[in-house]
């Protein structure tokens, strides 16, 4: 009795198509083989998250003791890979991650890399009978006391709700954990007001931005601190992200430092009631898309995207967005008096 498939040809030419072409496989294979190394990832950590989006071979070096011909090696198997370019200015060397690639590590980065850590804390909770958990949720619930004295026109369910679910949102990407409960407090009083805005639109408000970009750690992060920096309390500002980062690009950072705003930067998760509450909402070129709902002004700001630029380019888009902002502030506050530049 046979026992080939009947329909074996059939068969295959479906799997075929949907499987990848064995050349593009073989490809891929020795991409993954090439970043499939400790020291390596870590040296493609720094060069993508380095000022100017480059290192030097002399920083990439002191990521661990071992010989430069080992360094050397490393580094010669990324570039083979097509992963990483070099150029030599003077007697050093520096690299950075390849145009192609860069959105294939900035993936790496924020989505492998945080979910093993997270697999990697939830084993360890398990051993040790998670005692972290049952910190946190001590921690949490001290949070939940706090916001239901803060927003008492609020059902009491719905604030532990909120809390709850604004920490699993954040915890699913934070990159450093032990700022998760603080960043949750921030967060869930956000969404909140948000919530007690919508529900009591009668009530005079200050009028409230919601700028949106998909990872929600470049560029609307400059622009809702800048825009809170010009207005303060006088206009209510939010950002968000429909697939928010582990963290804000390490390019935006030394400007939200300088606008005095680093504190306060952290990716959100796009919600609902962000876009609700919210007067104008405003998309940053980055094809994100918002609930549309009456009454609400949407634009979209086609602004470049400060992770993949240059220090120079940083600076055009953080001046750009500067510009773009006091517009807004000009149409929503014209008695407002703003400085003459940003510096």
């Amino acid at each position: 009795m046979s026992t080939t498939h009947p329909d074996r040809e059939t068969c295959i030419s479906s799997i075929e198509a949907h499987t990848i072409d064995p050349a593009l496989a073989d490809s891929a294979a020795a991409v993954l083989k090439a970043v499939a190394d400790p020291l390596r990832l870590r040296m493609l950590a720094l060069t993508a998250s380095a000022p100017g989006g480059e290192a030097c071979v002399c920083d990439l070096s002191e990521l661990a003791d071992v010989s430069g011909p080992t360094v050397s090696h490393h580094l010669k198997t990324l570039k083979d890979a097509g992963v990483v370019t070099s150029a030599r200015r003077g007697t050093w060397v520096y690299y950075r991650v390849a145009e192609d690639f860069v959105p294939t590590v900035r993936a790496l980065m924020e989505t492998l890399v945080p979910a093993v850590s997270h697999r990697g804390a939830a084993t360890e909770d398990d051993a040790r009978g998670v005692p972290e958990l049952e910190n946190v949720d001590r921690a949490l619930a001290k949070v939940e006391k706090d916001l239901i004295g803060r927003f008492p026109e609020l059902d009491r369910g719905t604030v532990e709700r909120v809390v709850r679910e604004s920490h699993a949102a954040l915890s699913r990407r934070a990159a450093i954990k032990q700022h998760l409960v603080p960043l949750t407090r921030h967060f869930a009083r956000q969404r909140l007001a948000d919530l007690r805005k919508v529900a009591s639109p009668d009530v005079e408000h200050a009028p409230q931005v919601l700028f949106v970009c998909v990872q929600n750690a470049g560029r609307s992060q400059l622009a809702a601190a800048l825009l809170h920096r010009y207005a303060g309390d006088l206009v209510t500002v939010r950002s968000a992200g429909s697939m928010p980062a582990a963290s804000v690009h390490a390019a935006v950072r030394p400007h939200l430092d300088a606008i005095g705003a680093a504190d306060a930067a952290f990716p959100k998760p796009l919600t609902d009631d962000a876009v609700r509450a919210s007067d104008v909402v405003i998309t940053m070129g980055c094809g994100d898309v918002c609930p549309i709902y009456p009454g609400t002004r949407y634009e979209d700001w086609q602004v470049g995207d400060p992770a993949v630029a240059s220090a120079a380019g940083v600076e055009a888009i953080v001046d750009d967005i500067d510009a773009r902002v006091r517009g807004l502030l000009g149409e929503l506050l014209p008695d407002l008096e703003l400085p003459a530049t940003r510096r």
